[in-house]
């Protein structure tokens, strides 16, 4: 008999075991991103238990859209604290983050060893390959509700093209302050929508003074910044990462390669749970699995905030025309972004063969129209045959 709300927001009698275990389950079988978690969640909490009614699920997917960091994460840390408040909100998290957390670990101990086998080399170089038409392919997804949410007139469509080539700009060329370009963006468009708005000018001030800081940071403090931005700067869904965290983690702190970058963003494209847990692949490399698990406590920590003390606002959260404006700025230069992280992506490859395999790619997700963990493996598997066939170089 399944376990069922008596009606009233946090009082359930859902016990904490089956939070752990179904948060589990769905964290070890949740491949696709966030499209597939939230259609899990919606089917286990709403369709077949009867947890949460339909209207308050939709409620919480808008609003966890307005919040930075990983949506799909804070749904399930949501629907979590739905039934059991804040020790169950923890506890789902944690059980959701987890399964993808372990593989991602032991995957990075395989791909980023020194001398890792020949078809794993093959195996990384093919998947990345694909990387960039994947990062194409998730800002194409964004697209038409970016384009809705700014307005019809011809001034405001005319911003949505600007904030998204300024991101996309960012990220091919200055990736270690995108986050600030995001930010001027989403503010800007405050202004222009409320004109006057001192807190803007202020809040723009002191998130510069920040980032200036921190890229003078060394060690675990430059790797808390690069988690810190993942899972408290980054708007607009999952592969914002990569441009957020590409020229850090390769260029300027050197903790991986190019192709190691591209690697770790295919294995967190690839590997269940959220998409964002690529930043532990990074902390891995910049500091073995207490830099991986470290990179993650820090990105996955504002999410938990999020919801612990946002999930009993979230009606004002999306009433709030601050945030509305906000995104409305924030949304396209964040699409711009992924579509300019897939420049220095590409200028990553090593070997000749990898374009046709990017082309590949390209017709798989845009033609075909199919989805982005087959992709990747099947890019993957090209790789490990022509390792085996003597072709990897």
């Amino acid at each position: 008999m399944n376990e069922q709300s008596d009606g009233s927001v946090g009082q359930t009698n859902v016990s904490l075991w089956t939070i752990a275990r179904e948060w589990t389950r769905l964290g070890c079988i949740g491949f696709g991103g966030p499209p597939s978690h939230i259609a899990l969640f919606r089917r286990m909490c709403v369709e077949e238990r009867n947890w949460i009614e339909a209207t308050e699920f939709e409620d919480a997917i808008a609003s966890v859209n307005l919040l930075p960091g990983p949506a799909s994460t804070q749904l399930a840390i949501f629907c979590a604290w739905r039934l059991r408040r804040t020790v169950g909100a923890i506890l789902g998290g944690v059980c959701f983050i987890s399964p993808g957390l372990v593989v991602i670990l032991v995957l990075s101990a395989v791909f980023l060893a020194h001398h890792p086998p020949h078809w794993i080399l093959g195996a990384a170089a093919g998947a990345g390959a694909a990387v960039p038409a994947v990062a194409l392919s998730a800002a194409s997804g964004f697209v038409p509700a970016s384009w809705k949410r700014i307005g019809t007139a011809r001034s405001q469509r005319t911003r949505w093209l600007l904030y998204g080539l300024i991101g996309g700009t960012a990220a091919a060329t200055i990736g270690p302050y995108l986050v600030l370009v995001l930010l001027s963006c989403g503010m800007f468009e405050i202004v222009i929508r409320r004109e006057g708005s001192a807190s803007s000018s202020s809040a723009r001030a002191v998130v510069g003074a920040v980032a200036a800081h921190a890229t003078a940071l060394g060690g675990f403090g430059a790797l808390a910044w690069v988690a810190f931005k993942v899972g408290a700067l980054s708007y607009g869904g999952g592969f914002v990462i990569v441009p957020l965290m590409q020229h850090d983690a390769v260029t300027t702190y050197h903790w991986m390669t190019g192709a190691q970058f591209l690697s770790a963003v295919a294995l967190g494209q690839v590997t269940p749970g959220p998409v964002v847990l690529t930043i532990a692949v990074v902390g891995y490399a910049a500091g073995g699995i207490r830099g991986g698990l470290f990179a993650t406590f820090v990105a996955f920590t504002p999410s938990f905030l999020f919801i612990l003390f946002g999930a009993p606002r979230f009606d004002r959260i999306r009433a709030n025309l601050m945030i509305q404006s906000f995104l409305s700025g924030a949304g396209p230069a964040v699409i711009g972004a992924i579509v300019g992280s897939a420049i220095p992506l590409g200028l990553a490859f090593q070997h000749l063969w990898q374009v046709p395999v990017l082309a590949g790619a390209l017709v798989w997700f845009f033609v075909v129209r199919r989805g982005v963990v087959s992709g990747l493996l099947i890019a993957g598997g090209v790789g490990v045959v022509l390792a085996l066939t003597g072709v990897l170089v």
